[in-house]
């Protein structure tokens, strides 16, 4: 009999993880099967109690679940608490263990694009959500100690730094502010929705300081290149789109589930495919 995994969230037909897992479970030669499951907010707690029932061995939550779930797990991992997130649980000892592979995704994706030490890059992250706040975390746990945040609410950014429990250097910002200040920063990541399909005439900030050195990511893969992305890369800058993190934040999960390392880049394709790039 297969393993069973999943993804829950609500909405979640337009998830790409099905495709993904299950194509890696295959070339893996694992007895597994990875499903979509919309789960709504009134009935999260019965859907863990009902996963755990019929042996759920891990299952990733996407929106609008990675917080509300921290309650109804049986233990959260020392990161995943810091960040106040849960994006993967695991099955372990008649246990679910949640854990948050988002931030961990997006530095693994940075790193496999730059080739070099992040540690000396003085950063931007524009959007104090729980994207901002995975990714904030992940980067000074490695290591980067210079990190500002940008939001149009400042004080949910200074929140992030305030509940930070390792050691940075950080400010919070207006976007405006920052935007002034923008040349500053070696890498600027935009952790917001901003540009994203349907509204992709937008952007999350004004690049009219940024340096032509600068490195710019955007967490948006859809689509893969977005205003931001477009706009930066025309001045000159180097550029990421999210799917780096999308694809790694998904090997990790496959990882912690299973213990053996999937195809990046037969990952990369599935989804590159399901994008129609």
């Amino acid at each position: 009999m297969k393993q069973i995994y999943g993804v829950i969230g609500d909405p979640i037909s337009h998830s790409m993880s099905p495709d993904m897992h299950n194509d890696a479970f295959t070339d893996q030669e694992l007895e597994a099967y990875y499903n979509a499951f919309h789960v709504r907010p009134d009935h999260l707690e019965d859907a863990v109690k009902g996963m755990k029932a019929i042996g759920v061995k891990g299952f990733n939550i996407t929106v609008p679940h990675k917080t509300a779930i921290i309650p109804f797990l049986d233990q959260v991992d020392e990161l995943a608490a810091a960040i106040g997130a849960v994006n993967t649980v695991k099955y372990e000892n008649g246990q679910f263990i949640g854990y948050n592979t988002d931030g961990l995704g997006f530095v693994a994706g940075l790193k496999e694009e730059l080739h070099e030490s992040l540690i000396e890059k003085r950063t931007l992250i524009i959007g104090a959500g729980g994207a901002a706040r995975g990714i904030y975390y992940s980067l000074v746990s490695e290591g980067i100690r210079e990190i500002d945040i940008a939001n149009r609410t400042v004080s949910r950014a200074q929140q992030i730094i305030i509940e930070n429990p390792y050691e940075a250097k950080s400010n919070s910002l207006t976007i405006q502010a920052a935007a002034e200040r923008l040349n500053e920063y070696d890498l600027i990541i935009n952790t917001t929705s901003i540009g994203m399909k349907p509204n992709v005439d937008e952007m999350p900030i004004s690049l009219q300081h940024l340096r032509n050195d600068a490195f710019v990511s955007d967490i948006i893969y859809n689509p893969l290149e977005t205003k931001f992305l477009s706009e930066a890369k025309k001045k000159g800058a180097s550029i990421q789109n999210g799917l780096p993190m999308f694809i790694h934040q998904g090997a990790l999960a496959f990882r912690i589930w299973t213990g053996v390392e999937p195809n990046i880049e037969r990952m990369k394709a599935i989804v590159l495919k399901k994008l129609g790039g």
